[in-house]
């Protein structure tokens, strides 16, 4: 279980995945990585292309299965929503941080959620498969 933080309690990290350029993270590239890893549980997500990405911040435009859009922002402190639109960014909305991308769409999204489940059992079952 995600447990999510205010954002001034938030404190994240992304190594697993992470690519530093002279130590610092640049998310525009874990950005890239967060959509690849999550691309087939949602109808459509990829990184803003209008927005002002930075190596400090990047913004990822989602639509849920459900058919609702948002523009999410990804900092050193997690993911969190921005915009009810894509590439929308409302300064007065204060939403949650959330670690992972995993834990920000189970919360937007109950489909987001019965599809991740379907592919982890279609994966164990591939292994049960290939372990007999």
């Amino acid at each position: 279980m995600e447990v999510d933080c205010p954002p001034e309690d938030s404190i994240v990290s992304f190594d697993e995945d992470c690519v530093e350029l002279g130590g610092v993270k640049d998310m525009r590239l874990e950005a890239e990585a967060v959509v690849n890893d999550v691309l087939f549980a949602v109808a459509e997500m990829h990184v803003s292309q209008s927005l002002n990405n930075a190596s400090d911040v990047a913004y990822i435009n989602v639509e849920t299965r459900e058919g609702n859009r948002y523009c999410l922002e990804l900092t050193e402190a997690g993911l969190r929503v921005v915009g009810y639109a894509f590439d929308q960014v409302d300064e007065d909305l204060s939403t949650q941080y959330h670690e992972t991308v995993y834990s920000l769409l189970d919360t937007l999204s109950p489909r987001y959620r019965e599809a991740f489940g379907n592919a982890l059992l279609q994966r164990l079952e591939r292994l049960k498969q290939n372990g007999q």
